[in-house]
Order: structure tokens, then C-alpha cells, then sequence
């Protein structure tokens, strides 16, 4: 894998993706329809995911390509692949909250090992460089020039006072019950990807979900938290959380700085 070509195809694609979300973003209307799971989607996530596949499957014809957005990609079984969630987030881009995300990820061998998080309303991007350190790239954005980035790290956790982050759209009674086994300074809300970037950057220690996700939702926020120095582990035996599963659904995780004691369920 050409770890530099990469990482110059995912950066781009994100942003070109983030232009067409915004665009649809900002006019007056758009149509909400609702897939067979009854989840939203709308014209964002189709523009973004048709021009992040043409993209990907161009610049990477021989990797297989697995995206939210087009069920006959969800029967691959290879063990390398690409995993796209073209706007992850749709809720919160349907109520104009603005916590949505182009999410691209590479898996190898189950394992997240690079990847883009693009928050076009947030102005926030984070990837993964070349050779798998996170950074996080401060706007504004240019397609052709790669702008001032900083190195990401997660935080040296002080457990007497952990900065948690929930779910804004999916927080419930049973997350709320796994914080409270923490001695917890403050808690933050954040949709999407980001909360693994929250993570990433130091801004949170731990972030666990008791609640559905698919692998193209957490793979690229995975691999910027993997490269800042973090960790994703499934929430019943703190094994690694593994991808290329049988129909890409996950079990509940908790994503965390090392530094955390983890607690049991």
C-alpha cells in the first residue's frame, strides 16, 4: 500500500465530499428519506458517497471498497479494504446541528490503520500521515496544499478527574449508568466521528458506547485515535475491537486514553 498516495486521496476526497455536504447543507430545503433500518438519508449522503467511491475505487482499483450507501459492497470478505460513512452523522445534519463527518478509514487484518475525519461545519479535520501518527489540520482547507497541521496525543489521564463524551443523539440510561462507575470532572456532547477525535486530541479521556454502531462509523474516527496513541476495545472483555466482522456490525465499545482504568460492565 502506498501509504502516502493514500493519505493525499482520502484528505482530498474529504474535502471535495465536505463541499457537496455543505452546499446541500446550506439551501433552503432537502429531502429526508428513510433507508430499510429506517435510518435518515438524504442528498448529502448520496452526492458524498458517489464521489468518494469514483474517487477511491480510481486511485485504488485492487482494494476492495465497502461504503454505508450501497448494500452490494456489505458481502465483501477480504480481509484489506476501504470503509466509507460518506456523512456520518445524518441526524445531526437533518437538525442542522452541525456535529456530522466525512469518515474514510483502510483496514487491515481487522485493524483500522489509516484514516480521514472531516467536519465540514466544524471546520476540524483529523487523519491519519503516512506513516500512521494522527494529526490534526488546522483550516482553512485547501484541496491542493496541505496546510499548517499539528501532531495529536491523547491526554495523560487523571482518573480521580476523567473529561467524558457521550453520544448527542444516542445517549440512554444504561451510558449513563457505565459513567457513573467513574469519578468524572465534566462531560462533553458530540455527534458523528468526533468523539474519537475528541479523544484523540487530549479534549476527552474516555468515550464508551452502549448502543448500535456499524464499522464504517467508527473505523476512520478508530484509526486517528489508534495514531494519536489511543485505544478502542469492546465493552464486555476489553479485547481490541476488531473489523471485517460478518455483516460490519459492532458490538458496544469504549474508546479511551491507555492512562484510563477501565472499568467493568
Amino acid at each position: 500500500m502506498d501509504y502516502q498516495k493514500l493519505t493525499h486521496v482520502m484528505r482530498t476526497l474529504a474535502l471535495e465530499a465536505g463541499d457537496k455536504i455543505m452546499e446541500i447543507y446550506n439551501s433552503n430545503d432537502f429531502e429526508v428519506k428513510s433507508k430499510s433500518d429506517d435510518s435518515p438519508v438524504t442528498a448529502a449522503d448520496e452526492a458524498a458517497d458517489a464521489l468518494i467511491s469514483t474517487g477511491l475505487r480510481l486511485a485504488f482499483p485492487d482494494i476492495a471498497l465497502v461504503t454505508e450507501e450501497q448494500a452490494d459492497s456489505h458481502d465483501i470478505s477480504a480481509k484489506t479494504f476501504l470503509i466509507v460513512d460518506p456523512l456520518d452523522g445524518t441526524k445531526e445534519f437533518v437538525h442542522r446541528r452541525g456535529d456530522f463527518t466525512v469518515n474514510i478509514a483502510l483496514v487491515e487484518d481487522g485493524v483500522p490503520t489509516r484514516g480521514v475525519v472531516y467536519a465540514p461545519a466544524k471546520d476540524r479535520m483529523f487523519y491519519t500521515n503516512s506513516d500512521g501518527a494522527a494529526l490534526e489540520e488546522l483550516g482553512p482547507f485547501d484541496k491542493e496544499t496541505v496546510g499548517q497541521t499539528k501532531k495529536i496525543r491523547v491526554a495523560d489521564s487523571d482518573n480521580s478527574a476523567l473529561m467524558v463524551v457521550a453520544s448527542k443523539s444516542h445517549r440512554d440510561q444504561a451510558t449513563d449508568t457505565y459513567i457513573g462507575k467513574y469519578q468524572v470532572k465534566d462531560m462533553k456532547s458530540a455527534g458523528s466521528s468526533l468523539k474519537f477525535c475528541l479523544v484523540a486530541t487530549g479534549e476527552a479521556d474516555i468515550y464508551p458506547r452502549v448502543g448500535r454502531t456499524m464499522e464504517w462509523d467508527t473505523a476512520a474516527g478508530h484509526a486517528v485515535l489508534a495514531g494519536a496513541g489511543g485505544a478502542v476495545v469492546r465493552f464486555d472483555d476489553h479485547s481490541p475491537l476488531v473489523y471485517g466482522k460478518e455483516g460490519f456490525a459492532n458490538p458496544f465499545f469504549i474508546a479511551h486514553a491507555p492512562s484510563v482504568d477501565l472499568k467493568t460492565a
